[in-house]
């Protein structure tokens, strides 16, 4: 028995096929034909194209929209000038030849974003490493991925890049196990979205199993089992088939409305990115959306959406879910979220710095795009407009007439405004816990975003694998602040949602409930069990 990190939910039993590090030399020759090296790579290059436009198809029927905006941003990699255009930079100047060229580009690359402070920079890493290594096998014209030919498999690998995730393929795969990765991982993402068992950081499952073992994965608690015996077998077949039942089962909660057994009506909500996210939130059933994080309608892109752009995001999103709320969360950009088209200042703790509210109270001009857009919209549904990284009241209320302005503006255009639509802040900063009380006499409402608020009271990155031991949801100190936060908007009448993880983490549920937190939102594939838990 080998025991892991739990990424995904589920049980699986299946035979082994181990995904083969395609070991690459590369050579040092210089050569002499550049122009032939050089088409070599231009080759390689389209054919990447084609592949991950195809993987994007599949990533966007399969997950939806935000999983599949990883693959667009793979794309525009490979027509990045400065990345690609380096490669053959490196063949013209130095007579590299190709695999030479792509290798020594990727490795400065590589070097330079794996030495950033900054979380989602460090992220891109690994989508350099997966578009380098998709470039590199190309030229030299081995296989691309994991191939597999048999039902009931189980894909072992060292790591999964997002892109061999997203090409599983779900009536032969049933689960797979890697040495490294930790839950937050790109592929464990993916697996939790398409609904195949994982289990990952194993260490050596690539050199403990064989091909064609039989092994059982326990997604629930991280375990595997090499070359079972029969009553093992015939005990997990049993725990398979009743998890299997119970996610039938939980289907016919999808129409159903979330109430506890003390009576109290309680919202289950989910998460967002994209506007096309929203079908899988309703098939799952949910009462709205409790976050749509807009930063996506600006990433991966060259410029600003426009304020058309957005208005007609805005309002797919607020007509799909027919009158049910939906709350959006103004641009939440810095930190760890960059955008190639907006320099920032260099800064020593960009997570403490000039990022969300901080940024679109400085940049009105940017803030004045999305905010008209937002207006426009709200008489197409009901519309909560969120402001995220609140410290004080005077940033709200600079927020607020700000929105007043905009409406005036727009009412004076000619152009329709609802009458009325909330305006919420995301308690993230202990400061905006503490003061919730005070706070709640201004505001609509709260939303809790436990990611943020659990790293700044605990000082712990919860991205650091060193220091991720402290991050701990079930903290004394951070449930003392969710509970405040409640209370002291309860106590002026005003309503509270969680949109961070620990909203859909099973363990915490229970206390949420207690807590009287009104709202839970959480990734479309968690509404249905978080809602039997509530009701329980």
């Amino acid at each position: 028995m080998k025991k892991g990190i739990a990424a995904s939910k589920g049980y699986a039993i299946g035979n082994v096929v181990i995904k083969e590090e395609e070991e690459l030399i590369i050579p040092e020759d210089l050569i002499e034909d550049i122009e032939s090296e050089k088409e070599r790579l231009s080759k390689a290059l389209e054919l990447a194209k084609t592949q991950l436009s195809k993987i994007k198809e599949k990533a966007l029927k399969d997950m939806g929209a935000e999983k599949a905006a990883v693959f667009e941003s793979h794309m525009m990699l490979l027509d990045d000038p400065e990345f690609t255009g380096a490669m053959e930079m490196e063949i013209d100047n130095n007579k590299s030849n190709a695999l030479k060229a792509v290798d020594s580009v990727a490795k400065t690359f590589l070097m330079i974003f794996e030495s950033m402070e900054d979380e989602y920079m460090r992220e891109r890493a690994a989508d350099i490493k997966d578009v380098s290594n998709r470039i590199l096998l190309n030229v030299a014209g081995k296989m691309v991925g994991v191939e597999v030919q048999k039902e009931n498999t189980v894909v072992v690998a060292n790591d999964l890049t997002p892109s061999d995730t997203a090409q599983l393929d779900k009536k032969k795969v049933v689960a797979f196990l890697t040495n490294i990765g930790g839950r937050t991982s790109h592929s464990a993402i993916m697996a939790r979205t398409l609904e195949i068992p994982a289990v990952v950081g194993l260490n050596d499952i690539t050199s403990s199993v064989k091909n064609g073992d039989l092994v059982i994965v326990d997604g629930i608690e991280g375990i595997v089992i090499v070359n079972p015996d029969e009553a093992t077998v015939k005990e997990y077949e049993g725990k398979r088939d009743a998890f299997e039942k119970e996610k039938e089962e939980l289907k016919k909660l999808v129409e159903v409305k979330t109430v506890t057994k003390d009576g109290k009506r309680v919202e289950v909500a989910g998460n967002i990115g994209k506007p096309e996210d929203v079908h899988k939130v309703l098939e799952n059933g949910a009462d709205g959306i409790g976050l749509f994080r807009t930063e996506f309608l600006y990433m991966d892109r060259d410029d600003m959406p426009s304020e058309e752009e957005q208005f007609e995001s805005y309002k797919y999103v607020l007509e799909k879910m027919e009158g049910k709320p939906v709350v959006i969360r103004t641009l939440d950009i810095g930190g760890d979220k960059q955008l190639s088209y907006l320099p920032m200042p260099e800064e020593m703790n960009p997570f403490l710095g000039y990022r969300a509210i901080r940024l679109c109270l400085d940049r009105k001009d940017i803030f004045r795009v999305q905010i008209r857009a937002l207006l426009r919209a709200s008489v197409f549904g009901n519309l909560k407009i969120m402001f995220p990284m609140i410290s004080s009241l005077e940033e709200f209320m600079q927020a607020k007439t700000f929105v007043e302005e905009c409406k005036a503006e727009l009412r004076a255009e000619g152009k329709e405004v609802a009458e009325e639509f909330e305006l919420g802040i995301m308690v993230e900063i202990p400061a905006a816990a503490v003061m919730a009380d005070e706070l709640a006499k201004h505001v609509d409402f709260f939303s809790i975003g436990t990611n943020d608020l659990i790293q700044y009271t605990l000082a712990a990155d919860r991205m650091s694998e060193k220091v991720s031991y402290l991050y701990n949801p079930m903290h004394p100190a951070v449930l003392r602040l969710i509970k405040m936060t409640i209370d002291g908007a309860h106590k002026e009448g005003k309503w509270v949602g969680m949109c961070g993880e620990m909203a859909g983490d099973e363990t915490a549920i229970p206390t949420l409930v207690e807590y009287g937190l009104d709202e839970f939102s959480m990734s479309a594939s968690s509404i249905l069990r978080a809602k039997q838990l509530i009701m329980e």
